[in-house]
């Protein structure tokens, strides 16, 4: 399987302490706002650790998730909005602006922001489950539903919930649908994800386009191998050899793509894509067979060569990949209405009073510091050849 190399880092955030001061006026609202903190810690750590697997992703993202709800469904009768979703701060980072943190005191935003993380580890485990030297069908198929369930969480965050913000996302950040709709196609397929991206800032895009662009080169490079291969098959050697042909300029051209791609400036791994074992391999198959063709014609066949490459049959009849659809989980059963009646907001305000200094060092000590990735190194050849 085509192991895939280009993944944006992950978004960082500063810690978040849930420490209501004066707020909380229970043991049972500690008690919810310690489960927050410790929550939101573990699944931070999980975005990073290589052992993670897809379950134990699965249940500390729902885990979190569902506690953060508490903070956003309304669980009051008198109202529709629950009254704690703007009594704290959260700073995140975006996946092509760098460093740069953007800070909302509104848990929706944290909810969107922390479930874009989860769909970038999807995208990011399938990647590495992709890489193995021996994938099975079993992992063929994780791969497969790790990205429709990415699909899926970027899709919900574009359709359902980043407009529910209370302002427009920036040009170029990760809420902004342009972004988002990459993600979706990305996460889709292989061949359709440069429309939407060409539109964006090129200093922050540029890397990731070049990506596609090599992408696309290196598909269309398989396709035209394949076809030259059943052409063969078919007794059409003289268009065989056409087809092998083209191959063998696309894969030149996915080539130079790999050389720009490595120079590029701007987010995501720093790799050197055209020393993957596929694209060596995909290389030195085109090659073998093209020449096996055109020893075939000499002495075999004698068909004449097409001046122009054969017209490959691109328009799938089965559709693009559908995402699972992603749901929110059900709100924590921590989450009574007499825990939730036990956050005061009146108390707010003299509370920030009381504790205005030490608030103030905690906002300057929150500093975004960037999620650590391990770098992925290609794998190395087994030494098989084709013959």
């Amino acid at each position: 399987m085509a192991y895939w190399f280009h993944r944006n880092p992950l978004k960082a955030t500063a810690p978040v302490s849930f420490k209501l001061y004066g707020v909380v006026t229970s043991g049972e609202g500690g008690k919810l706002c310690n489960e927050l903190r410790t929550s939101r810690a573990r699944l931070l750590d999980l975005l990073t650790d290589m052992t993670c697997t897809v379950e134990t992703m699965k249940n500390a993202a729902e885990l979190y998730t569902s506690l953060l709800q508490g903070f956003i469904s309304a669980l009051d009768d008198d109202t529709k909005e629950n009254k704690l979703r703007y009594i704290q701060k959260f700073k995140w980072t975006d996946t092509l602006l760098g460093n740069e943190d953007r800070t909302q005191q509104d848990a929706l935003f944290e909810l969107v922001s922390m479930a874009f993380n989860v769909a970038l580890w999807y995208t990011k485990f399938a990647s590495r489950l992709a890489g193995k030297e021996d994938i099975s069908s079993d992992d063929a198929k994780e791969v497969h539903t790790c990205l429709k369930v990415a699909a899926g969480i970027f899709k919900s965050i574009k359709e359902e919930h980043a407009s529910r913000l209370l302002g427009t996302p920036e040009k170029g950040t990760d809420l902004d649908p342009r972004v988002l709709e990459v993600y979706i196609v990305q996460s889709q397929a292989e061949a359709q994800e440069d429309k939407e991206l060409s539109t964006l800032e090129p200093r922050y895009s540029t890397k990731w386009r070049k990506y596609l662009q090599l992408k696309n080169c290196f598909y269309m490079a398989y396709a035209y191998s394949f076809n030259g291969q059943n052409l063969l098959a078919s007794d059409k050697c003289g268009e065989a050899i056409r087809s092998l042909q083209e191959a063998e300029k696309m894969h030149s051209q996915a080539d130079a793509f790999c050389g720009e791609y490595r120079h590029t400036k701007g987010p995501g791994n720093n790799v050197k894509p055209s020393e993957h074992i596929f694209f060596r391999k995909l290389g030195t198959n085109v090659k073998i067979t093209l020449e096996k063709c055109q020893r075939e014609n000499g002495f075999i066949y004698f068909h004449k060569v097409p001046p122009d490459p054969p017209v490959l049959e691109l328009k799938a009849n089965y559709g693009l990949v559908q995402p699972i659809d992603f749901e929110l989980p059900a709100l924590h059963v921590l989450w009574t209405k007499k825990n939730y009646a036990a956050f005061d907001i009146s108390l707010k305000p003299a509370a920030e009073g009381k504790d205005k200094e030490k608030d103030k060092k905690k906002e300057e000590d929150a500093k975004v510091k960037p999620m650590k990735e391990p770098d992925l190194k290609p794998q190395k050849d087994t030494g098989c050849s084709i013959s």
